[in-house]
């Protein structure tokens, strides 16, 4: 039975970051995933006949972990990689490049056979031979999530090698790369790293891409070779060199053009110009301030593009707005109409840097003609993700709709006019909060109204996406004070919230929703239910967010992106792995219940859903597909009913044994004699009773101590019971699972898990807006609730209680 996605990555993560003791994250990396590659071609190898890559007898995967123990294993392991590299001249001095008998970063002696032993083991547990490696199948996201913590942990001077796969997909979508692309059409990226940029944009062609790329680090440029074979561009020409000063992809004097370009060069880079011989007519509009490389990496871009070429860059917020011969540059660029549209981002994004940056999209075609520059400011959207940020599926969604369909939002998105951006006050300055704030409007406190009482009109229509969703409950909630003003027609508490939720315009909002919901679910069940090993994850969550998000534009008050990211979310958390189960197992394979994992080396030690007995003969069980809960609702609800009652009643004779105490075993209470240390329990009273019984002494202390005895008695009782009938009802679960067909799998996860779910976490979204407008109309109920005059008299009241307090106890003002 396959292991969820998210446990598996999780896992493999902990074990390789384990056995890295202290070796710098940025090397280790090269280790990790060399292995990952000699994994994924022989495993390839050993179904694909006709895989690119030879596998040659003594260069396997498989003569790796017959290594395992053995005294020479670094050296053995370097021999192995170094036939299958002789086998394939591509990988020469590719992925021979890692010395695994390194002493010094492996350890000596056994350090080194028991650590590269454990290694191998856990790469021997993945099985990569149905991998379609398109970015959606274990290898693709397996790599993905390795990358991801490689460039975490490598910290700011080493985690450029890697571009975070949110930005990737803006960059790949936004420079016009789609169904439409065609093979022959070429992307190029300058300044490629390990690769995850360029085949982020090779995803978004359907039809194929041919890819070219350049990387300056050798170890990285080895990384990005091996990346290509991983993700099936074995024909991707990444070529190495430092790009300015020794760009590969020429033809003679001149540099060699391509369809399309991405890049992620390293910000600011000071040494840009250092051996510089030959500019390729690459600096016509300036050159490039000699201590700031960015410049030079944008115009290296554009000069590598046809006449109709596109580009998309990343690049630190200061190429904006710096002046000098930065600002001559940006001024040319300009006026010719290069510069076709700006995203900010928001700050923390990437490994390499703390601070924020934008992506310059750059377009040929037409360039003569374009009127203006498109600006997104996209820094506030965001989540955090430990020390860094990162876009969620929401952020990217919007960005690239609103960037694509050139949509105008307020503090958000805009066509900004060249003639204003030529103006003297902003003489050709793209700092974006020129041209958009995206501030939140200031709540200003009004004089009047503190004065002379009631709530400002102005702040109510603050508040007018609520009264076109809801027409009639502003006049509900509010009555007219005087011109400008009004009163709260219900009380500031709790009746406001009330008076919202009982309004039927709200009512048949919330049923809209979730009828919206229904019938979106309804529309792609009938593909859901199809899923088999064939299905590919990517494009299903596409079709069915896409759809989800469309249906809700029109909806008042809801943003559609919000309620997309909902569906994101639950994707992201479990609804992918469940896709993956079932594409792997099957249906009834991956509904059956499994013991719980407990594996040290791969650092696995799951909950358990259900355990069956206690003690030592206890079994734990995992539910991967069908937690029992669902199981139990639909077939077990009366069952349910009366455990949940048994469990209320022995909380119940918990708590009467608890006030029971609270009151008598205190200093002279009844139960004192029975305490020892402070404490009592029900050994302590019985042996109390017993000594009290023998000396006669005090009834009222006999019968409270027999009284204890006896909710002792009732509460264990209460406990025995619920457990028994408890344990009785996860026994009758377990079995249940062996009796469910396919259809009464595809009903409970289906309709009681997908569907249930993302309808209640939609729901949510459309009951935290109520939440917010209730919090509003409070806030502002409480501000103007008392007038300065009315202040001023209980100040005065206050005042003359106090002068009497002191009258009385003879002080003198």
């Amino acid at each position: 039975m396959a292991l969820k996605k998210s446990d598996l990555y999780s896992s493999l993560w902990r074990s390789c970051d384990e056995l890295r003791g202290g070796m710098d994250a940025s090397q280790y990396k090269d280790y990790i995933l060399t292995l990952l590659f000699v994994k994924y071609v022989t495993d390839k190898a050993k179904t694909d006949r006709s895989s690119l890559i030879d596998v040659p007898a003594g260069g396997s995967f498989d003569d790796m972990v017959a290594l395992k123990g053995d005294k020479e294993i670094g050296d053995k392991i370097n021999k192995i990689i170094g036939k299958l590299a002789e086998a394939n001249p591509t990988l020469v001095k590719v992925i021979d490049l890692t010395d695994f008998d390194d002493e010094e970063k492996l350890g000596k002696g056994k350090e080194m056979v028991d650590r590269l032993s454990k290694l191998m083991a856990i790469f021997a547990d993945l099985d990569f031979r149905g991998s379609r490696a398109e970015g959606d199948d274990l290898l693709g996201d397996a790599y993905e999530y390795l990358m991801r913590h490689f460039a975490t942990e490598s910290g700011k001077s080493k985690g450029q090698f890697y571009t975070p796969a949110e930005v990737s997909r803006i960059l790949a979508k936004v420079v016009g790369i789609g169904p439409g692309t065609r093979q022959d059409h070429t992307v190029y990226d300058p300044t490629c790293g390990s690769g995850s940029l360029l085949l982020k944009v090779a995803d978004e062609a359907p039809r194929g891409i041919t890819i070219y790329g350049q990387e300056k680090d050798n170890a990285t440029w080895a990384l990005a070779k091996m990346n290509m074979i991983l993700h099936g561009n074995e024909d991707a020409d990444i070529l190495k060199g430092d790009t300015i000063t020794n760009p590969q992809f020429t033809a003679g004097s001149q540099l060699r053009t391509f369809d399309f370009a991405v890049a992620n060069p390293p910000f600011s880079i000071k040494s840009w110009g250092n051996g510089l011989e030959n500019e390729y007519g690459r600096f016509e509009f300036g050159r490039p301030p000699e201590k700031n490389g960015d410049y030079a990496f944008l115009l290296h871009i554009l000069k590598s593009l046809k006449s109709n070429g596109k580009a998309a860059v990343i690049l630190p917020h200061g190429v904006l707005f710096r002046g000098a011969a930065e600002a001559r540059i940006r001024r040319e660029l300009l006026r010719r109409g290069y510069i076709k549209g700006i995203i900010g981002l928001p700050a923390n994004l990437f490994y390499g840097t703390g601070i924020p940056a934008c992506i310059i999209v750059l377009g040929k075609e037409n360039a003569q003609a374009r009127t203006g520059v498109f600006m997104i400011d996209a820094s506030k959207g965001l989540m955090k993700d430990g020390n860094k940020n990162r876009l969620r599926s929401q952020d990217i969604h919007k960005i690239v709709d609103v960037f694509n369909k050139q949509t105008e939002i307020e503090r958000y998105s805009r066509m900004v006019p060249l003639h204003e951006i030529a103006n003297p006050k902003n003489d050709y300055n793209l700092n974006i909060p020129r041209y958009i704030d995206s501030s939140e409007p200031e709540d200003i406190q009004d004089l009047h109204a503190h004065l002379h009482g009631g709530i400002p009109d102005h702040d109510l229509d603050a508040l007018n996406g609520y009264w076109e969703a809801f027409p009639s409950l502003r006049a509900t909630l509010f009555k007219p004070n005087r011109p400008g003003y009004s009163d709260l027609a219900v009380g500031v508490g709790g009746e406001v919230q009330q008076a919202i939720l009982d309004s039927d315009e709200f009512q048949k909002f919330a049923v809209d929703v979730r009828g919206k919901v229904d019938d979106w679910f309804a529309a792609h069940r009938p593909v859901l239910q199809a899923l088999n090993a064939e299905a590919v994850p990517k494009d299903l969550i596409a079709r069915i967010g896409d759809d989800l998000l469309a249906r809700f534009r029109n909806t008042p008050l809801l943003d559609e992106y919000d309620v997309y990211e909902q569906l994101m979310t639950y994707w992201h958390g479990v609804m992918h792995d469940d896709v993956f189960l079932v594409m792997n197992d099957g249906w009834c394979e991956a509904a059956k219940p499994r013991k719980t994992i407990e594996d040290k080396e791969r650092k696995l030690s799951e909950t358990p859903d259900l355990v069956i007995g206690s003690g030592r003969k206890a079994v734990k069980y995992k539910m991967d597909l069908i937690p029992p809960e669902l199981v139990v609702a639909r077939y077990f609800a009366d069952e349910q009913t009366k455990v949940d009652a048994l469990h209320t009643a022995a909380e119940e004779a918990s708590r009467a044994v608890e006030e029971y105490i609270e009151e008598y075993a205190v200093e002279d209470g009844l139960l004192s004699e029975a305490m020892d240390d402070g404490k009592i329990s029900k050994v302590l009273t019985s042996t109390r009773l017993k000594v009290a019984r023998h000396q006669g002494t005090d009834a009222e202390e006999i019968k409270a101590l027999q009284h204890l005895v006896k909710l002792y008695n009732d509460e264990a009782v209460a406990k025995k019971t619920a457990k028994e009938v408890q344990a009785a009802l996860d026994l009758a679960t377990l079995k249940k699972y062996g009796d469910l067909t396919e259809p009464d799998i595809k009903k409970l996860v289906l309709d009681d898990k997908w569907h249930a779910t993302v309808s209640s976490r939609v729901a949510s979204e459309a009951e935290s807006l109520t939440l917010a407008l209730v919090a509003r109309i409070q806030e502002l109920g409480e501000r103007y609730a008392k007038t300065v005059g009315a202040l001023d008299l209980e100040l005065e009241k206050v005042e003359f209680r106090v002068t009497q307090h002191l009258a009385d106890m003879g002080v003198d003002e």
